[in-house]
């Protein structure tokens, strides 16, 4: 199931896999997503990759974050009990990335 919505600030695709019927998690994901572009003005899109693990029980849950950037893709992955704990791990990791690229692109100017 993947779905692509277009707004103003983050073009945002959600993939969830091998469950279905999940709107309340998939609308989460979007709009942790969207907090990333007060970070980051020049997110070109994302996806979110939602999964899980059979053979972990603790950190089953498994959120996978893409963002292109001009020039540049960023991946962040995380496992957690929940798919909101996940997400909000990746969001974080893509953060502190984001803002580690912006310093790098202020420095070379």
């Amino acid at each position: 199931m993947t779905k692509a919505e277009v707004s103003e600030a983050v073009n945002v695709q959600v993939t969830i896999r091998h469950t279905n019927n999940h709107r309340d998690i998939e609308q989460y994901a979007r709009d942790a997503v969207q907090a990333l572009g007060k970070i980051f003005s020049g997110i070109v899109n994302t996806h979110v990759i939602l999964d899980h693990q059979k053979n972990d029980y603790e950190k089953n849950k498994i959120a996978e974050l893409t963002v292109h950037i001009p020039q540049n893709t960023l991946v962040a992955k995380e496992g957690a009990s929940t798919y909101e704990q996940a997400i909000d791990s990746c969001v974080d990791a893509m953060g502190r990335q984001l803002r580690k690229h912006k310093e790098k692109l202020l420095d070379h100017r």
